[in-house]
């Protein structure tokens, strides 16, 4: 299976404890390509249809549907949670991730 950075996956989390996002919902690959074709992980975060507005949640229409890509809840997990390829996000979305990804973690 191939695995982009920003491709979005459906994956499996249970069981989560507290405030994670849980059973099967997409997630967003953040870990650049070259860890994604070397690594037995990958780092993720949740996309979810509701969200409060927050500096670290980013907007997206992803196949046709309005929702929320989480960054304040970064994971890496096994790659055999993957269970399906949803598609990527669109370039928008990316760019604003970068953003603050950099801003939170790097600034």
């Amino acid at each position: 299976m191939v695995i982009k950075q920003y491709d979005v996956f459906l994956l499996s989390l249970d069981p989560a404890i507290g405030q994670e996002i849980k059973k099967i919902r997409p997630r967003v690959i953040i870990y650049p390509n070259e860890m994604n074709e070397h690594l037995a992980t990958v780092m993720i975060v949740p996309m979810t249809k509701k969200s409060p507005l927050y500096p670290t949640r980013v907007s997206v229409n992803f196949n046709d549907r309005n929702g929320w890509i989480v960054l304040d809840q970064i994971r890496t997990v096994d790659k055999k949670r993957l269970v399906k390829k949803l598609g990527t996000i669109d370039l928008e979305a990316i760019k604003n991730i970068k953003s603050i990804i950099k801003e939170t973690l790097v600034d």
